[in-house]
């Protein structure tokens, strides 16, 4: 295993294989009425469109692999993402446009209607009496406010009571209105949903429920673009045998789950969805068989992954697609943060967020654990890619954790 990294080879980590797992079942309908490679063209087709788009990097952590005991690690850095320092820009905001787009031409009968139209005017007297709003942690927040922002309609935002003051005002900073609740997640996601039915807005959220499945299904099919880009951007004939991905309610794992499941069939890479301890809805709707919610109160550091309920939608693609689940407790987040930022081995400095971090803490924390390990079959020849979803989107918050600024540590790269 060689150097293993200190701090993380003492925290418990749960693994739980998939019962209901199938690595043989074909991508079909019901599948694709979720997700699918042709809405994908057309996400990638719209949002490589947008102002300041371009590929984020993927990032060989060699040294880390080497001292793992792995053949390689690649890290999908989310952190530069149109300059809102997370992958969820690539959700709210396309699902925003697709809103916009749809009740534009509901209301003119064009037939089409493009985000470069809507990004200058053309339909601005429409757009501007229309209100889009969420629930959030922060990142989808504000992916949704800067969409409202870039495609000219109103925002507002709900945000539990927990959220921390600088992600509010990052969110407020492209003029969104915020209303902070009382609660946690899940109850910011129903006063918005009640708020939204009083006063006529469109919800844009990252989780779906009974009623309410086609906005989810168009801010999940924006994610696949950041899976895509990671599969092209790996070195000519490598492809990964194992992906670790974290989940709050479901929306990214089921997006990159989807779109490698229809890109390679039993052939896909082993999937291991990662989850916070304190928050594990997946975690536990897999052991039991059906969609299964988190009792009570929960907390985490790992804002973003803080959900208590899955999204129906996700787990349609999970139930039967992922191949295991883990959780793994707030410290290990916090012990893969300070090991990116000092780089292992050669290894440039990555300034990953507490939910940045979840993914490659699982596979840490999975690789410290024998039973898990072998379970899992990670080896000597095992290629891991993970997705670091966030930057410091709360820079105090990393400060406190890391023991250093963000900006001191991207100045080491």
């Amino acid at each position: 295993m060689g150097r293993r990294p200190r701090d993380l080879s003492s925290f418990a980590v749960r693994l739980l294989t998939n019962p209901a797992g199938d690595r043989n079942r074909a991508y079909g309908p019901s599948e694709r009425g979720i997700l699918s490679h042709a809405r994908h063209a057309e996400a990638q087709r719209e949002i490589s469109s947008w102002p300041g788009y371009r590929p984020t990097m993927l990032v060989p952590l060699t040294g880390l692999a080497a001292s793992a005991g792995l053949a390689a690690i690649w890290y999908k850095d989310e952190s530069a993402r149109f300059g809102l320092k997370a992958f969820k820009a690539l959700g709210g905001a396309y699902a925003v446009q697709l809103i916009l787009a749809r009740e534009v031409r509901r209301r003119t009968g064009l037939a089409q209607v493009s985000a470069q139209e809507l990004m200058v005017g053309r339909f601005r007297d429409t757009v501007c009496q229309l209100t889009v709003t969420c629930a959030t942690a922060g990142n989808h927040g504000r992916s949704v406010a800067w969409g409202a922002e870039l495609f000219g309609c109103r925002c507002v935002i709900y945000l539990p009571a927990v959220t921390s003051q600088h992600r509010e005002a990052a969110i407020a900073a492209h003029g969104a209105e915020i209303v902070r609740t009382t609660g946690n997640y899940d109850e910011a996601v129903r006063r918005c949903d009640e708020d939204a039915r009083r006063f006529g807005r469109f919800v844009v959220s990252d989780t779906s429920y009974p009623g309410y499945m086609e906005i989810p299904r168009d801010v999940m099919q924006g994610y696949t673009v950041m899976v895509a880009e990671a599969l092209e951007q790996l070195p000519h004939g490598e492809r990964p045998s194992h992906v670790f991905v974290q989940a709050g309610v479901g929306g990214l794992a089921a997006a990159v789950c989807a779109y490698l499941w229809e890109a390679r069939g039993a052939e896909r890479p082993i999937l291991v969805v990662v989850e916070p301890d304190a928050a594990d809805p997946l975690f536990r709707s897999a052991a039991a068989g059906r969609p299964s919610p988190v009792p009570g109160e929960y907390q985490t550091i790992m804002a973003g992954l803080a959900a208590g309920e899955v999204s129906l939608l996700a787990w349609g693609i999970l139930e039967k697609g992922a191949d295991a689940f883990v959780t793994i407790p707030d410290e290990a987040a916090a012990a893969t943060m300070r090991l990116l930022a000092e780089g292992v081995a050669g290894d440039p400095p990555i300034v990953a967020g507490e939910s940045g971090a979840a993914g490659l803490a699982g596979a840490l924390a999975v690789l410290q654990n024998s039973s898990a390990r072998e379970a899992l079959r990670l080896g000597s020849d095992s290629r891991l890619l993970v997705f670091g979803t966030e930057g410091a989107t709360d820079p105090e918050s990393y400060k406190t954790i890391v023991g250093r600024s963000a900006d001191d540590v991207a100045s080491k790269t």
